[in-house]
């Protein structure tokens, strides 16, 4: 019972994550999963934080490198950076 894989996702941030991961970090596309770890992968921790450090720059998002770990999930990465991209949209418009 494995879930879908992230290749065909219509989200953005999926399909940046899987184009970051598969041309930087030539992860196999089948593997990239939401469930699977950074670890699971194939990154180490530098290459945890060269993941953040890249989808920091690429949507100009605050991702705290410190906070890379290779036992985050795909899922977790993605989510948080929906989080924060919804963090910067919403700046200003709430009271």
């Amino acid at each position: 019972m494995a879930s879908e894989t992230l290749v065909h996702s219509a989200d953005p941030v999926d399909q940046h994550l899987v184009t970051v991961l598969q041309g930087k970090f030539e992860v196999a596309p089948e593997h990239i999963r939401p469930e699977a770890t950074l670890e699971d992968l194939g990154l180490d921790s530098l290459a945890a934080v060269e993941l953040y450090v890249t989808l920091q720059e690429q949507w100009q998002v605050p991702l705290d490198d410190s906070e890379a770990d290779i036992g985050l999930t795909v899922r977790q990465v993605r989510d948080t950076v929906h989080r924060l991209r919804a963090d910067s949209a919403g700046e200003g418009g709430t009271a």
